[in-house]
């Protein structure tokens, strides 16, 4: 069995494995810090869940801002390397 499924993974495999896992853990962190952030906010304070709120919207504009990062960063490789 010598089909492609059992070649061994090359170097731009291993890239593209490391931006995703990058990726991922940028959207998790981001989303988990800021909204736990709002939740002590609102448990210290003994507010309504206005800071957690804050914090989920905080967390979303922080994930889509490395989305679009990386769009910019994929965007400009393929132009170096002569693509669309």
């Amino acid at each position: 069995m010598s089909g492609p499924e059992n070649r061994p993974p090359t170097v731009r495999d291993w890239q593209t494995i490391g931006v995703a896992l990058s990726l991922g853990f940028t959207v998790v962190s981001s989303l988990v810090l800021c909204i736990g952030g709002g939740i002590l906010l609102d448990r210290w304070l003994g507010s309504t869940p206005i800071f957690t709120l804050v914090g989920v919207v905080l967390g979303l504009v922080t994930a889509g801002y490395s989305f679009y990062q990386l769009a910019v960063l994929a965007g400009s490789q393929r132009r170096r390397r002569g693509g669309r």
